[in-house]
């Protein structure tokens, strides 16, 4: 049964003129009426109805449509309407809008008589017998344009223009005949047949399981609904100076206040959007724009997109119908845009105080931001893909295949750009990474080791491409149909997973001053601090320059996957007895002070979090074969033994195995030799600088505080040793990273000997799901589209499970000391809605890797913006 309203008239002043009943467009529509802007009359078959349409209930609509077209009928003299669909959000409504809906071979017979226009009248006709048979009954509109062809092969005619009416009207018929041979039956001649077949065609295409897909993709909530224009065609469109344009107020790409668009005279038909190309252009100095052969028209329309930009606040794109001299609007959207384009807009419209600077930055998507900072694949350009895997970091490159990453090393070293290719990447690999331009992997999800690392860096990855293998003996990358050698060329598009065979054509990106604008207004709404995870002086000062305020995360184990280091760490894990590991060790010291000191006068002043050595040592040795006999070689040590120590700290979950605290607690003079390389590095900032830094020690994958206070007494005998010897006093933190379900009940103890708690939501999401997250792309898919999980809980934070332990943890840990300070530094820290739920919970800073440091300063304003309005 229909409900009521089933129709609403556009220039209705009713209530029921929201987006939610009538559709976006519609409610464009008549916000353009209520502001005197010049729109065809019509209503809306609100969205309820449409949901819920049936043959049963079909004839009392009809009946509706029918009194309603008459009225708008009656009231100018029209006889043909336009049916657009109308969506409750700003997604495709995967149909297209019918025009010229009514003509017939009756109505278009008096239409040319009355206009002596038969070729303007059938050329249309025509159109709409194609159209019709796309939309409604899924015909392939080139079998029409085919037709077409074969007509002007047969007379002769080179171009369209030359059809006159009589030509016109015989492809009328040819199209209706196709159109019957198609679908076994004649083209409807009735209006209102036409009418009841375009409104179930469009409702089939917005409930098709595609369109259903996609707003799933684009995150479209299922409640997303559909109405239906039905609007009046300009009256007198069969003229020569008639036709359609379309028309936006700002530039998409630089969001610069410029009327653009083009405007092609006689071209009534859906179409347009394909045929606009070779149109006039609406102002170009030339003597065929439409500010030159209609200087009143044009002027009506910049003035009346103007109005209707300063009351949306926002850049508008119509379409425009010219017909008799006269202007009509027939749709308007917001315009498309690029990144830079919206902070260009939403800057303007605060300065020009159509809106507060409070508004500006709630309008940024923050993960727009990403566009900015990261090299885009042209437009235009053509892609060859031949895989697609995770958009695992964004950004956009070409490079030579190597497979190696000491190869990356030499070759990048050379000036030549490669792409490291690997399986998955090995904390080892860290040296090529740092080299290559970007990375790919076979295997791993968003949260892998290579994921992190090229986050990190800033460098384009693509992990999970899982449709490519890899012989690495061979030196082949093979793709279905397609083998690639060492030193091809491929691009990789991070921001969209796809991989590309040969060099593509990429666009640099360039920072304005909007950007910086946009981050400062930002920051004086934000409570958060937004730290950085970094490890290397580039990394910092990157961030620094992004913004942030200290560091969250430094990850000490990539300090000893370098040259030297790794072969002194090394020696330490063969080592045998104590003093032999610290002489190993005390190799790496000066090595580690220095990037400790190189980090502290980075930020100085601010606080730096160090996370003390985390990963099973079995990650700085050789897996075996050849390579486990080149590491004896380097180390003079006995193939043999170096292969049983491998084959000793093989661990069948490593992930959960003899890492973090458990592997400090067994070798103290690991966290001694940390904590004297940051203490001595504190001093050096200190006499130089005059001004001493904020180190912050963290202890890893802590579970009980009796493993905090074991290590703690390390940290402490070490600092006390140090001033003693520099007398100097020194300030510092310890604290404990919180990424197992157990620290998280336990937090109100562990607090005790805690100053500071660090979610590491990454391991606190594994552990707590009981998912390895290298492993979890092979099916997290799978479950998203199967509706046991909205989002992969490794990209955003899981709310209900590991958001309640965190939540659970911080409660607790207040609790028993209320001044503890509290942070998340896991790959979370970098996602929007994460960082809602951040600030929710009212922590004091988010940590992320610095290219996501300007994502985070805007995402925790607005979230504190939000939480402030609730």
């Amino acid at each position: 049964m229909l409900t009521a309203p089933a129709i609403i008239d556009l220039n209705s002043p009713h209530a029921e003129l929201q987006a939610r009943q009538i559709g976006e467009k519609a409610q464009m529509l008549h916000t353009m009426m209520e502001l005197g802007l010049p729109v065809p009359h019509g209503f809306v078959i609100t969205a309820q109805t449409c949901q819920t349409l049936n043959e049963m209930d079909w004839p009392t609509l009809s009946d509706s449509i029918a009194s309603a077209l008459a009225h708008i009928q009656s009231g100018e003299g029209r006889t043909l309407i336009a049916i657009r669909p109308s969506a409750s959000c700003a997604v495709p409504a995967f149909t297209d809008a019918l025009l010229n809906v009514g003509l017939s071979d009756e109505v278009a017979e008096h239409l040319a008589t009355q206009s002596g226009e038969p070729r303007l009248v059938f050329e249309a006709y025509r159109r709409f017998v194609q159209d019709f048979a796309h939309v409604v009954m899924g015909d392939d509109p080139a079998i029409f344009e085919d037709i077409v062809a074969m007509y002007m092969e047969e007379h002769g005619f080179v171009s369209v223009s030359e059809l006159q009416g009589a030509d016109a009207r015989e492809l009328a018929n040819r199209f209706k005949a196709q159109f019957e041979s198609n679908n076994g039956e004649a083209f409807p001649q009735d209006p209102m047949a036409q009418v009841k077949a375009a409104c179930f065609a469009m409702m089939r295409a917005w409930n098709a399981p595609r369109a259903r897909t996609h707003r799933k993709l684009h995150g479209v909530s299922g409640e997303a609904s559909l109405a239906l224009i039905i609007q009046a065609m300009a009256e007198g469109q069969f003229n020569e100076d008639s036709g359609l344009g379309r028309a936006a107020t700002r530039n998409s790409q630089t969001g610069s206040a410029e009327l653009n668009g083009s405007f092609m005279p006689q071209a009534w038909g859906s179409g347009i959007a394909a045929r606009l190309s070779g149109s006039r252009p609406l102002n170009d100095g030339s003597a065929e724009c439409l500010a030159a052969t209609a200087p009143h028209l044009f002027r009506e329309l910049h003035e009346g997109l103007t109005s209707f930009e300063r009351h949306q606040r926002d850049g508008i794109e119509a379409e425009f119908a010219i017909s008799q001299d006269k202007l009509f609007f027939l749709s308007a959207k917001l315009v498309k845009r690029s990144a830079a384009a919206a902070l260009r807009m939403a800057i303007d419209f605060a300065n020009q105080r159509l809106m507060s600077r409070e508004e500006a930055v709630l309008r940024i998507d923050p993960l727009s931001l990403d566009q900015l900072l990261h090299a885009t694949i042209a437009p235009e350009t053509k892609r060859n893909v031949i895989a697609s895997g995770l958009a695992a970091s964004p950004g956009a490159v070409s490079g030579r295949i190597v497979f190696d990453a000491e190869e990356a090393r030499g070759l990048a070293a050379d000036g030549i750009a490669v792409i490291l290719v690997r399986p998955e990447t090995m904390p080892e690999d860290i040296r090529g990474l740092h080299a290559a331009e970007g990375v790919l992997t076979t295997r791993g999800g968003m949260t892998s080791h290579a994921a992190v690392i090229a986050r990190g860096m800033g460098k384009p990855c693509v992990s999970g491409a899982s449709q490519l293998r890899i012989d690495v003996a061979a030196g082949t990358l093979s793709a279905p149909g397609l083998v690639l050698k060492r030193g091809d060329e491929i691009t990789i598009d991070g921001s969209s997973g796809q991989v590309m065979s040969g060099k593509v054509l990429t666009l640099k990106p360039e920072l304005s001053g909007d950007f910086a604008t946009l981050l400062e207004w930002a920051d004086g709404y934000r409570r958060m601090e937004v730290r950085a995870n970094a490890e290397t002086a580039q990394d910092a000062r990157m961030a620094k320059d992004f913004g942030a305020e200290g560091i969250g995360l430094c990850r000490t184990e990539h300090m000893f996957f370098e040259g030297d280091r790794l072969v002194a760490m090394r020696e330490m894990i063969l080592a045998d007895k104590e003093r032999d590991r610290r002489a190993a060790l005390a190799k790496v010291l000066p090595m580690m002070r220095g990037d400790f000191v190189a980090l502290f006068e980075i930020m100085a002043g601010l606080p730096v979090t160090i996370r003390l050595l985390d990963p099973p040592l079995h990650e700085f040795l050789p897996e075996g074969g050849t390579e486990l006999d080149a590491v004896a070689k380097s180390l003079a040590a006995d193939p043999g033994l170096l292969r049983k120590r491998v084959n000793e700290l093989k661990e069948q979950n490593p992930m959960l195995g003899h890492r973090g605290v458990r592997l400090l607690l067994s070798f103290p003079e690991i966290v001694e030799i940390q904590a004297r390389a940051i203490f001595e590095a504190v001093a050096e900032v200190q006499r130089l600088q005059g001004k001493p830094p904020i180190p912050e020690i963290m202890v890893p994958l802590v579970f009980a505080r009796s493993e905090l206070d074991q290590v703690r007494r390390y940290i402490d005998a070490t600092a006390i040793a140090v001033e003693k010897e520099m007398g100097i006093t020194l300030a510092y933190r310890v604290g404990t990273m919180i990424e197992l379900p157990r620290a998280a009940l336990r937090a109100g103890d562990i607090a005790a000997s805690a100053e500071f708690f660090s979610f590491g939501t990454n391991d606190l999401t594994q552990t707590t799901f009981g998912i390895s997250r290298d492993d979890s792309a092979r099916f997290i898919s799978e479950y998203q589209s199967k509706g046991i999980m909205k989002k992969d809980p490794f990209v955003s934070l899981d709310i209900d499970g590991v958001g309640e332990l965190v939540e659970l943890a911080v409660q607790r840990g207040r609790e028993a000391r209320p001044d503890l300070h509290l942070g998340i530094c896991g790959e979370h820290g970098g996602d929007p809605d994460s960082i809602a739920f951040c600030e929710a919970q009212r922590l004091d800073y988010v940590s992320c890797s610095p290219y996501r440091v300007p994502i985070a300063r805007l995402a925790a304003a607005q979230a504190h913006i939000r939480a402030g309005t609730k």
